[in-house]
């Protein structure tokens, strides 16, 4: 007999979680059930109480997760491919609950059988192991996993194959004789994108109103800036995991989100949830250092930002306004931290301003997903056929924005705080420029998603804001 009838006598079976998908059926099914429906928290405890095979199977008969909603290592199914072209026999063996088990074998058509938890059974482990070996006997089957419940299987198997295998995997003693099988690499800095960590330049908007108040020499408010800065940072962060998880269906479906860390399974479920609880505390820690009011405003931006990802942002029009209150908040944040006083001009130009940015946002969407007409852009209240009202919509925003702050340049307001306020007319040109030709981009499908990561990439958006800093400067500078 040769080697290749020989192999073909061994089945090759495979694992799910971690191997066959980056990512975890059940910490995934029940991370994003507790966002959507978090009055089930007790409800999962009594489950887990009776025996995790329950767990499974109850999370993943409520959390909605679809076989398309997962995100698959393309060098396993080409792997499984190759041996079932070679006349093999491929088995689906996981620890998840019979329904996901069931749904993605049927999805991928790719399984001779499947094996899974059952009702009375969790299917891992050495549980996994003994059902192999009275299937197939001892060596007879080759096993592809990751984890460490696979070590037993590693050690029962003909041949082992380990596919992103975790510290426990890698320290297995049989290692050396194990094949690799390669996949895309997990950068080390996937746990900084998922928190976002570029995005924390929106919160030196908290500096806004001492920079206005020509307050930069107040050592006292700027250490409050600062502690503020990174309060609110941390908080924002830990929403944006939060709002990945419950988005992780639709971020798979886009073309460019479907990169994220979580959505391609570069960070897990447990590490987001380990990471956002550490962001939390650590920004509740640095605001109690700070002034009640600023408490306030960060109690706010999180009932907001919460009701957002569960709800607002599937709201026509809703959503864009939401996120442009969300962008005034933080100039409040700023002024409830240091004592400075706001101006309503102030505020009414964030509002245009960014209500533009917001608006670039869906615009661009709009433009890249293909959106069936009389469908609605996924998981948006918006139709395809939105998209010129959008346009317009952002750039009259943008107008208005100008606008306020020419009101403003001419009041008398102006002329008692600065020297030279001439000086600052030429920002509302400038202002114009930056948003008209943010929006000439995205007509043009060269804007990314995210108007703030394209100013943060974009030479131009830079030059026009350090010029709009200088003419503060320069206007203000006593004779």
């Amino acid at each position: 007999m040769d080697a290749r009838s020989d192999k073909q006598h061994f089945p090759l079976c495979v694992d799910l979680d971690g191997t066959l998908i980056a990512a975890d059926s059940l910490w995934e099914g029940l991370a994003v059930l507790l966002i959507r429906q978090p009055w089930l928290i007790c409800a999962a405890v009594l489950w887990a109480m009776r025996g995790k095979h329950v767990l499974k199977r109850e999370v993943a008969a409520r959390c909605g997760r679809t076989a398309e909603q997962w995100p698959y290592r393309p060098e396993v199914l080409e792997r499984i491919a190759a041996e079932r072209t070679a006349g093999r026999q491929v088995w689906l063996v996981t620890g998840a609950a019979a329904s996901t088990a069931q749904d993605i074998a049927a999805h991928l058509g790719l399984f001779d059988r499947v094996l899974h938890s059952t009702d009375e059974i969790n299917l891992t482990s050495d549980r996994k192991r003994d059902l192999l070996i009275r299937e197939c006997g001892e060596g007879g089957f080759d096993y592809a996993g990751n984890s460490r419940d696979d070590i037993p299987l590693f050690d029962a198997a003909r041949r082992t194959i380990m596919v992103a295998p975790d510290r426990s995997a890698r320290r297995w003693p049989g290692r050396g004789s194990a094949e690799l099988l390669a996949v895309r690499a997990v950068s080390l800095l996937a746990p900084f994108k998922a928190i976002r960590v570029h995005q924390w330049l929106k919160n030196l908007l908290l500096g806004v109103p001492l920079v206005l108040n020509h307050e930069l020499d107040n050592l006292p408010h700027m250490l409050a800036v600062v502690v503020a800065f990174f309060s609110f940072s941390f908080l924002a962060s830990a929403v944006y995991v939060i709002n990945d998880i419950a988005d992780l269906s639709n971020d798979r479906m886009h073309p460019r989100k479907r990169l994220r860390p979580l959505a391609s399974g570069d960070v897990s479920i447990l590490l987001a949830a380990a990471m956002t609880v550490a962001l939390i505390l650590a920004s509740l820690g640095l605001a109690s250092l700070l002034p009640p009011a600023f408490w306030g405003v960060m109690v706010v931006y999180g009932l907001v930002t919460t009701t957002y990802t569960l709800l607002l942002k599937r709201k026509l029009l809703v959503d864009v306004f939401t996120l442009a209150g969300l962008y005034t908040l933080r100039i409040l944040a700023g002024a409830a931290a240091t004592g400075v006083a706001l101006s309503f001009w102030l505020l009414a130009f964030s509002i245009f301003f960014f209500l533009s940015l917001a608006l670039v946002k869906r615009y661009v969407e709009l433009s890249e997903q293909i959106v069936e007409e009389g469908s609605k852009l996924v998981g948006r209240g918006y139709l395809s056929s939105d998209r010129d009202m959008i346009g317009q919509a952002g750039i009259a925003s943008a107008f208005s924005a100008a606008l306020v702050l020419a009101l403003y340049l001419d009041s008398a307001q102006i002329s008692s705080m600065y020297t030279h306020p001439w000086l600052l007319w030429p920002l509302c040109p400038l202002i114009l420029y930056m948003q008209i030709r943010i929006w000439v981009l995205a007509s043009r499908s060269l804007m990314h998603d995210d108007p703030v990561v394209f100013i943060m990439r974009d030479w131009r958006s830079q030059l026009v804001m350090m010029a709009g800093v200088a003419l503060v400067m320069a206007a203000a500078v006593q004779p």
